[in-house]
């Protein structure tokens, strides 16, 4: 158990004008984490499809761990283009596979192994998926970490779901958009970033907040403190995946026994690192590898 980190939720083909990428922000950090030593698993669904035997294919050479299942839904794609600064806009296919992902007794004793689990708001939109995750949280060991990235994605979210990952979650991570759609949400229009962040730290289990801002830098908002961070300035090719790869490089550090300012530290670099590179999923430099011990 001390190893297996999960990420569950969904897995798909980014669609780029120039060709298409592996995907899917669980994916995405799986792959990371365990590129710093962790045993990632990506827990997910495909079609029984060229496309979902090409993902297979592609986790293969990655040498990540996965359990995916194949359902009779297409594997999912998302229509990705980028702005002049490399930001992305997705276009998300509906009904697809990983939203149908089923809970099977493998993936129940895949759980009661776990020591952490990312999950999203994206893949829960549906209920099958929904209720899949959350029966993944209850097989949970009582201390396995369990991150809520929030992932907010076109209109595939509700408060009432919101609500619920931030009472089952020790850890979240959102972005600067998405902390003013939930203060719209909560009502706390009139609260700074900062402000939301510690409001939603009265939630339960939550211990801590993770905000990234792009270019503009990020915090990492604790009970007893907080870390703020600028961005290093790069050369951008596209922005996909990086912040999968910030809570992936923070979480193998907090779990290295490293301090938030350190942990937050590898978080930035690693994902300055995966934006100058193509893709969610480059191979991270020793440089960066080395910081967490194995």
């Amino acid at each position: 158990m001390e190893n297996t980190i999960v990420g569950i939720g969904e897995i798909l083909w980014d669609v780029f004008p120039k060709g298409k990428v592996l995907g899917g922000a669980p994916a995405n950090f799986a792959y990371h984490v365990s590129q710093f030593g962790y045993e990632g698993y990506a827990v997910s669904a495909i079609g029984n499809d060229e496309l979902g035997q090409e993902i297979k294919t592609c986790l293969d050479q990655r040498n990540l761990h996965y359990l995916i299942e194949t359902t009779p839904y297409a594997t999912g794609t998302v229509q990705v283009t980028l702005s002049g600064n490399g930001i992305p806009h997705y276009e998300i296919c509906e009904n697809v596979a990983w939203d149908n992902i089923p809970f099977t007794d493998e993936m129940e004793a895949l759980a009661r192994k776990t020591m952490t689990v990312c999950f999203g708001s994206l893949a829960q939109r549906s209920s099958v998926s929904r209720t899949t995750i959350n029966r993944f949280l209850d097989c949970l060991p009582d201390t396995a970490l369990k991150i809520f990235d929030i992932n907010l994605r076109q209109h595939f979210y509700t408060l009432e779901l919101i609500e619920h990952a931030l009472n089952r979650c020790n850890i979240l991570k959102i972005n600067d958009e998405e902390i003013l759609l939930v203060g719209e949400l909560f009502g706390w229009q009139s609260k700074t970033e900062l402000e939301i962040c510690n409001q939603l730290l009265h939630s339960p289990n939550l211990d801590i907040v993770v905000l990234t801002k792009g270019a503009e830098g990020s915090y990492v908002v604790t009970n007893n403190e907080t870390s703020f961070k600028p961005t290093p300035l790069v050369e951008v090719a596209d922005t996909v995946g990086a912040g999968d790869s910030f809570t992936a490089g923070f979480v193998a550090a907090i779990l290295n026994g490293q301090s938030i300012s350190q942990a937050h530290e590898l978080a930035v670099d690693v994902s300055a690192f995966v934006c100058t590179q193509n893709g969610a999923m480059p191979i991270l430099p020793e440089n960066l590898l080395s910081r967490v011990k194995k």
